[in-house]
């Protein structure tokens, strides 16, 4: 028996499916993303190669994301103190438009990984910024 399953192999897809519902999850919980991040790190040098695009996939979404909210989150404490003179009201509401863009790309990505997973395809673009 191989180490490696090859291209056209089906491999079990329970586990990138248990962190596509962690991400998911993570809209009611917030904090559900941080246990399909560990997963989809500790999965990812075992799977085979359509499993490894969708966990390398769900690492790059989880940073990505990360990245943008620290950006809103800088822009909202630069505003806040700054609304105070009315000048950071747009800052403000700069940083919640940031978030709320996150949020809906962050949902896309996850509902069109977990299509490509029922489909047991490999995730077309794992390096992608875009769905």
């Amino acid at each position: 028996m191989t180490d490696r399953l090859e291209y056209g192999a089906t491999e079990d897809r329970t586990m990138p499916a248990i962190v596509y519902a962690l991400y998911l999850l993570a809209f009611a919980t917030g904090v559900t993303v941080i246990v399909g991040l560990i997963l989809a790190y500790a999965q990812q040098g075992s799977a085979g190669p359509k499993l490894r695009t969708h966990y390398t996939f769900l690492i790059r979404t989880f940073w990505m994301g990360i990245a943008w909210c620290v950006a809103g989150g800088l822009l909202f404490v630069v505003g806040l103190p700054l609304s105070f003179v009315l000048v950071g009201i747009p800052l403000l509401m700069l940083s919640w438009a940031i978030w709320a863009l996150v949020g809906i790309w962050y949902a896309i990505r996850c509902i069109v990984g977990v299509i490509y997973l029922a489909r047991d395809e490999a995730y077309p673009r794992p390096y992608a910024w875009l769905a």
